[in-house]
């Protein structure tokens, strides 16, 4: 077993841990990344890139690089109703541009794509298929580090183990965090509705929608959202949270039923769902933590907080969580100062937008999700509905809220850099 150090240490190779890693690194501090898979070129992730996370990239320097990823652009975010129709909540195009949008980004092209910006700074280590497999602690306790693992990608086979030590351990590695779990933290959890089921289905030649557009279709019981890729639709089937066995149960053919009833245009291609093991379930989690920190450790993103795929805004809320951190760790671990008053001081700061963002998704789980999965129309509060619909300014409220949250972060000095620099 090989044992090695660096001064911060992130677990999870997603959105907020390469974003935390990149930070880290432009201040100038060793910092190491650990990716349990071989790529990042894995089905059913979130795509929604929200203002908040443009402009970070535009004060990195690296706005026009990501402006030239394949994408689309969400203009509004609308509300279906008890008739049938949908009214639009927010409208980005009330806000300042260039942030008037929400991108559509396949997130494998822009994990890939703030890598490589990572990879200029020299103290930035990212280990791709390597797996945390628990915490090292040191004698009074504290956390120092991790012990991983590295798998063969072909078979799955365990080729090295090791320990990585390091001054701060922060886990980004998702709301099903191993780390989250050796460190005896448990979640608070809130009721959600409903489960996810993702698959894919060709796209033909004729069809024109942007790549990363969204659509989605309301049931009575169950939603459809179809996300456009380049060659193909990422579906997710929404239905009532612990519908999976049942689901299996009926069989491939019932499922096909189930989305040709949702979207016939799709019908023609519904055959290519072989077996219910083409489907894929999310068991969908809305939690947080009440203290994010152990000596030596902090959570962030989904690690700390699961969010309910409602409104997509889970990727961005882990970014800005890795602003936050980047701007109050970094001082700390370059002065080796670092202790537990920083890591309470980075939940301090994204407390109150994660209570906000959460309570928005509990609110739309009642008013649309929970009466959706129980074969009613949803019905957004009436107040809601007559505010929309008589004062159409007060749609850049919720645009702004959406687009940028109750708290956005921007870069901080040590990490800006100008375009193409």
């Amino acid at each position: 077993m090989e044992t090695s150090n660096t001064q911060c240490l992130v677990v999870g190779g997603g959105p907020a841990g390469i974003v935390l890693g990149l930070l880290l690194a432009r201040a100038g501090l060793r910092v190491t990344v650990l990716e349990k898979h071989a790529d990042f070129l894995r089905d059913f992730r979130g795509d929604t890139v929200h203002a908040s996370t443009v402009r970070l990239l535009d004060e990195l320097g690296l706005g026009e690089g990501f402006r030239r990823l394949p994408q689309s652009q969400l203009n509004n975010f609308r509300l279906p109703t008890e008739d049938g129709e949908s009214v639009v909540l927010a409208d980005f195009g009330l806000l300042k541009a260039p942030y008037n949008y929400v991108a559509m980004v396949p997130q494998w092209d822009l994990l890939d794509f703030l890598v490589e910006a990572a990879r200029q700074e020299p103290t930035f280590t990212l280990l791709m298929n390597t797996e945390a497999t628990d915490v090292v602690r040191d004698a009074a306790g504290a956390v120092e580090g991790v012990r991983f693992r590295t798998r063969d990608p072909q078979s799955g086979e365990t080729m090295d183990t090791g320990e990585l030590r390091a001054g701060l351990t922060v886990a980004c590695d998702g709301r099903g965090s191993i780390i989250r779990q050796r460190a005896g933290m448990v979640p608070r959890e809130f009721s959600v509705p409903f489960d996810t089921w993702w698959f894919r289905l060709p796209r033909t030649a004729s069809e024109h929608d942007p790549v990363a557009s969204i659509s989605p279709r309301f049931g009575r019981g169950d939603v459809l959202l179809s996300l456009t890729r380049k060659d193909y639709h990422q579906i997710a089937y929404l239905a009532a949270k612990g519908l999976d066995a049942d689901l299996r149960r009926e069989g491939a053919q019932a499922f096909r039923d189930r989305i040709s009833r949702l979207r016939p245009d799709l019908a023609d291609r519904v055959d290519t769902i072989r077996s219910m093991d083409d489907v894929h379930l999310l068991d969908v989690k809305l939690n947080r933590l009440s203290r994010w920190h152990r000596p030596g450790l902090l959570l962030i993103g989904d690690a700390a907080h699961a969010m309910s795929p409602a409104g997509g805004v889970g990727i961005n809320l882990a970014v800005q969580d890795a602003v936050a951190a980047a701007r109050i760790l970094a001082p700390a671990l370059l002065s080796s100062t670092l202790d537990e008053s920083h890591l309470a001081a980075v939940q301090k700061r994204r407390w109150l937008p994660t209570v906000l963002v959460q309570t928005f998704q509990r609110v739309l789980h009642r008013g649309v999700f929970a009466r959706v999965m129980a074969g009613h129309e949803p019905r957004p509060p009436k107040p809601l509905l007559f505010v929309i619909r008589h004062f159409p300014g007060f749609r850049k409220l919720p645009a702004r809220m959406i687009a940028f949250g109750p708290r956005p972060e921007h870069a901080p000095g040590f990490a800006r850099r100008k375009p193409d620099a």
